[in-house]
């Protein structure tokens, strides 16, 4: 299997000579040596292919896989970190004659990424470069690496983008055109140890319906929205075409397509006239229908299965409670978390854009670390990030990692001078760089990784120090700002109810407060220094400029409120007014959500850390539109980029962007892990915990569960006659203070513990 490792076999590498094919650009090359072994396979001790390509790759020794990973060496930033991948393969060896099988097709290097018709590529020539270190018994080594030797041949896929879909023909297939195999160049200085977790099948789903569409398609509905592809085996006459187009929702009875915008997301297959098998590794899809066209027969739920692929991550949290549709809400979660987690933290898996958009996965990673171990993946994109950072010509985090935006991209001449705007660091998409790191130190308390993560909260912080305003407010430059505030117009996502230097200089306070907590952590006295004093310069500013003596801050929306509560913006006497106005806003709106981006992740933690737990569980619960449980209301199976991706109608927003699979706005879920089930990490890595569980109106009970660094850690509440019930579950050699409803702490240590208290929200 692909495992990780710290170093490289540089040696070996540097034997090796990478090495491509000429073939139409959308098809897959085959890259084949065969060899004997230097000594008989019983005195092979270790067997390791090294790999990497410019492009994706998948390898087989003698004709059987040599794990089951796809999309290898994954998507990272090319120009200063090329993955290798390191699979032990000896178990596949024989005494005869060996042979390894290597196909090449564009992935994300040729992958014309992008929107707009931007057709971001980081080259146009695909390489592959391996070397296979065979060790044996007696300390000697074989190398079998690529070179000129190496054959070449076409193989049975004529077209593979990962926007569009790949097109495989069965009658290729034991027929294969030889081709020259030349050299070509990789520099390997930019060759690192595969980091992450590979990209694998993780599950498979059945059809749960088949049917006619009004138009008279074949429509397949598979119960989940999901990240992937489907596989099957078929037999039909020679020169058959299936064509698997794949959708998100449907609209007027059809494929809801044009969220897609211009990926097309459609698979073909040619039978050969014999019994074909078919999976399309080199593409992966973001849908829930499909509609299939060319079938031989009668479709039925046996032919066809949904393959779910995303990065290797071990589950690591639940949570359940009495309401089935909060329920639901946290499926969707982990759902849109699985499906937008394949190699990079994207924004959505399904249009021409699945760009690891920053400010996405810097509002939701917290909730991603308590779902799922993403310790190892996040780091992995964090140093792409930077190195992104690192190496921009001014200074500050781009809004994608990788960025192929402002590098790779061939936007028309509109769209490149409207992007000029955009330049410069923003709150929130920049803060990733420290949000993100943030959120494994307290999730997983590892100080090298804090290590390795705070060159990047450095270059971040001081690309916005260079742009402050002479007040020392972050109110100058571009600013996403609270984007896709539910109020604003579907063609006009940015423009929100919150002051965006309000919303700016509130996160520039939140990451110069923990970038201090970082350097001091890491003994870097003097950074420290100067991180908390511009974290103390900046909250000056902040009251100064927004906050009134009645609590009131400028714009006076839930979002503005939200960031200030739970930041730790405002003084003490002015707390309890601002908390106060926030509930007046929520109640005002019906407690129907009025936050986007920025507010979302933090709103229901400022009600119920400031005395009004009534009034988050009432924003929780709500099902009218824009709220968290509207979409589960509208069978929603993933969380949506837009409060109403759907309208209650059943179509679907009029917005250019409008995706069913965004996990953003689905950052709530934190607050239903540390506050309803009240799993909270005392000490970064859960060393300590403090279990604090919060029951309001609503639900009967709640529960959830965290597999720590430390150990499984439970904790739930349910109402009985006596009042509330609380039990706790402390893994060995891990203390914990438990808070009851009623505010009486107790100190506990492993075991499981229940007590009983009273309710104390303000309605019981």
């Amino acid at each position: 299997m692909t495992t990780r490792t710290d170093a490289l076999n540089t040696a070996a590498l540097n034997t090796a000579v990478a090495i491509t094919a000429d073939v139409g650009r959308d098809e897959v090359v085959a890259l084949t040596t065969a060899f004997r072994l230097d000594q008989p396979v019983d005195r092979v001790r270790s067997a390791t292919l090294w790999a990497t390509a410019h492009g994706v790759f998948e390898v087989a020794v003698n004709d059987r896989p040599i794990d089951d990973s796809v999309l290898n060496p994954g998507w990272s930033s090319y120009e200063w970190r090329l993955p290798v991948t390191a699979t032990d393969v000896a178990a596949l060896l024989t005494e005869e004659e060996n042979r390894v099988t290597v196909r090449l097709g564009n992935g994300w290097w040729r992958g014309d990424l992008g929107f707009e018709g931007a057709h971001a590529n980081y080259g146009e020539e695909l390489a592959f470069l391996g070397a296979l270190v065979i060790g044996f018994d007696d300390g000697s080594e074989q190398v079998i690496a690529t070179g000129p030797d190496w054959s070449a041949q076409t193989t049975d896929t004529l077209a593979n983008s990962l926007y569009d879909g790949q097109a495989i023909d069965a009658r290729r297939r034991g027929n294969p055109d030889p081709l020259p195999v030349r050299e070509a160049e990789i520099d390997r200085t930019r060759l690192v140890p595969h980091s992450g977790p590979p990209v694998t099948r993780q599950e498979t789903l059945r059809p749960q319906e088949i049917w006619r569409s009004p138009s008279g398609a074949t429509l397949v509905d598979f119960g989940q929205n999901l990240v992937g592809w489907l596989r099957f085996t078929v037999t039909g006459p020679e020169g058959t075409v299936i064509t698997i187009r794949h959708a998100e929702v449907l609209e007027d009875g059809e494929l809801g397509t044009r969220p897609l915008r211009s990926a097309k997301q459609t698979d073909t297959f040619t039978l050969s006239g014999g019994e074909d098998f078919f999976e399309p590794t080199f593409t992966f899809h973001g849908f829930r229908y499909t509609e299939v066209t060319g079938w031989p027969g009668e479709l039925t739920a046996d032919d066809l299965e949904a393959v779910v692929v995303h990065s290797a991550m071990t589950r690591t949290g639940w949570f359940s409670c009495s309401d089935d549709r909060v329920n639901q809400l946290v499926a969707n979660s982990v759902w849109g978390q699985k499906g937008n987690f394949l190699d990079v933290p994207t924004d959505c898996p399904q249009r021409d854009e699945r760009l690891g958009w920053t400010g996405d996965i810097a509002a939701y990673a917290a909730t991603a670390a308590y779902q799922f171990d993403v310790a190892d993946f996040l780091h992995s994109w964090l140093l792409d990030l930077a190195e992104e950072a690192r190496n921009s010509p001014n200074g500050w985090v781009p809004h994608v990692v990788p960025d192929v935006l402002t590098k790779h991209a061939q936007f028309s001449p509109e769209f490149t001078a409207a992007m000029e705007g955009w330049q410069g660091p923003t709150a929130i998409w920049g803060d990733a760089a420290v949000w993100v790191p943030q959120a494994l130190w307290y999730a997983y308390g590892d100080r090298d990784r804090l290590a390795a993560h705070y060159p990047g909260m450095v270059v971040h912080l001081e690309g916005v120090e260079q742009r402050l305003s002479d007040s020392g407010l972050w109110d100058t430059g571009f600013q996403f700002g609270d984007w896709l505030d539910p109020d604003a117009s579907p063609h006009e996502p940015w423009n929100a109810k919150a002051d965006s230097g309000v919303v700016a200089t509130a996160c520039l306070y939140r990451s110069a407060a923990f970038a201090a907590e970082a350097a001091r952590e890491l003994g870097h006295d003097s950074d420290a220094e100067r991180w908390q004093a511009l974290a103390d310069r900046t909250r000056t500013a902040f009251n100064d400029a927004y906050v009134a003596e009645d609590g009131t801050i400028r714009s006076d929306c839930a979002t503005v409120y939200a960031l200030a509560l739970c930041f730790g913006l405002l003084d003490e006497q002015i707390r309890p007014r601002a908390a106060a106005r926030l509930a007046e806003v929520v109640e005002a709106a019906g407690f129907r959500v009025s936050t986007g981006f920025a507010g979302t992740p933090f709103v229901t933690w400022a009600l119920s850390e400031n005395g009004y737990v009534e009034h988050a569980y009432r924003l929780l619960l709500e099902t009218g539109c824009p709220s968290w449980l509207y979409p589960v209301t509208m069978g929603a199976t993933t969380i949506w980029e837009r409060w109403d991706s759907m309208l209650p109608d059943g179509s679907i927003n009029p917005g250019e962007m409008t995706s069913f699979n965004h996990y953003a706005l689905g950052a709530v879920a934190d607050w239903l892990y540390q506050v309803v089930a009240g799993i909270r990490p005392a000490e970064p890595g859960y060393r300590r915990l403090l279990l604090q569980p919060r029951p309001g109106p609503g639900l009967d009970w709640a529960h959830g569960a965290l597999e720590t660094r430390h150990g499984r850690v439970e904790s739930g509440w349910r109402r009985t006659d006596a009042g509330i019930e609380v039990e706790v579950v402390v893994p060995d050699g891990v203390s914990a203070e438990v808070v009851l409803p009623d505010n009486t702490r107790r100190s506990v240590t492993a075991g499981r513990h229940t007590f009983t208290a009273e309710e104390a929200y303000a309605g019981a």
